[in-house]
């Protein structure tokens, strides 16, 4: 086995964006990995982020990064309208990507993506962490072991107090708002439950809201959806809620099951279980969900390990998102104008 098989990522990061730490640098060096270079817009921006997080050197630009042979994997944290075009330029360029979610602006975009992923080869995957946590698979495990017994309703809520009017999750061109940001996490979650509702769900009924000052984005949506097999959804987001709420409630015909935080579930790893027995209260643990999903992206590059999440699933996510925002009243966010 050669030493690219088995040794550490070699890992290149698009932009210095906040979420970078957490979601990237911490579970990196959990793992081994190497940090080979970072680019940034503003290159001093770039230089201090590399000073602070160990990082080898510093890409002139976000093309100079993809033509660094060094670079074998390209994790891309930009805003959301950058995500597309990028990505599919990391792919053509021959690396692998972890991609923040959501994968690109639309779902017209997204197959973009998907069609440069499957000439290159390579590895794509949107950054739907909470899937590889160990909560999110118990909740899976107590649909399949029967004890919930038959699926009937779901309802799962990401809402977070408003970022500053600066920020670019209320930017229109840059495919800001709150499904965008938060929503998309409700939706795949309901998504991943395919396997005990009859299929995927169908988006029944749709509305939002738009942010004040901020023409043609979203500050919250719900979307009711349905399942095949006759089980109801709801999923919520908002920008501008008065507190953090990440919860998802699954209810059977024999009892449900509730998870405060199903997206960061290190901040709260409880799950409360209630059937006919009584009432319980599962931990499952306060590791990093960014962590788990880096290691399982690392065994799919170096040893082929397959993976829950890949480009045809970003499009079904980006597709159910484009059919909120229509029947919201609201129209699916744009291209974004990309410079290198």
């Amino acid at each position: 086995m050669s030493d690219t098989v088995r040794g550490p990522l070699r890992i290149g990061v698009l932009g210095a964006a906040r979420i970078t730490e957490r979601a990237l640098i911490d579970p990196a060096r959990t793992g081994g990995h190497r940090l080979v270079a970072v680019a940034a817009r503003d290159r001093s921006r770039a230089e201090a982020f590399a000073a602070g997080h160990g990082v080898e050197r510093v890409a002139d630009s976000y093309a100079g990064l993809l033509a660094d042979p060094e670079v074998e994997v390209v994790y891309n944290p930009l805003a959301n309208g950058l995500h597309g075009p990028w990505n599919s330029a990391a792919l053509a360029a021959g690396k692998h990507v972890l991609s923040e979610k959501p994968s690109a602006s639309n779902a017209e975009e997204a197959a973009e993506v998907r069609e440069a992923a499957a000439k290159a080869g390579t590895v794509f995957m949107e950054a739907f962490h909470y899937l590889f946590h160990p909560l999110t698979r118990r909740l899976h495990e107590l649909l399949e072991s029967g004890e919930l017994g038959d699926l009937q309703r779901v309802e799962t809520t990401v809402a977070i107090p408003a970022p500053a009017d600066t920020d670019p999750r209320w930017s229109l061109p840059l495919a800001g708002g709150a499904v965008m940001d938060l929503g998309c996490y409700s939706l795949h979650a309901q998504r991943m439950l395919a396997p005990w509702a009859g299929g995927a769900p169908r988006l029944a009924r749709a509305r939002g809201g738009e942010r004040a000052g901020a023409p043609g984005v979203d500050e919250w949506l719900d979307a009711d959806l349905e399942f095949p097999g006759g089980a109801s959804g709801s999923a919520r987001c908002h920008m501008a809620y008065d507190k953090l709420e990440m919860s998802c409630r699954i209810v059977g015909s024999r009892g449900e099951v509730h998870a405060p935080n199903f997206v960061l579930p290190q901040l709260d790893d409880r799950l409360v279980v209630r059937t006919a027995k009584g009432e319980r209260t599962e931990h499952l643990g306060t590791r990093s969900s960014y962590t788990y999903q880096l290691e399982a992206f690392a065994a799919r590059v170096r040893e082929g390990v397959a993976l829950p999440l890949d480009a045809d699933d970003a499009v079904a996510t980006m597709t159910l998102i484009d059919a909120c925002y229509r029947v919201a009243g609201f129209e699916p966010r744009p291209r974004s104008v990309v410079g290198g």
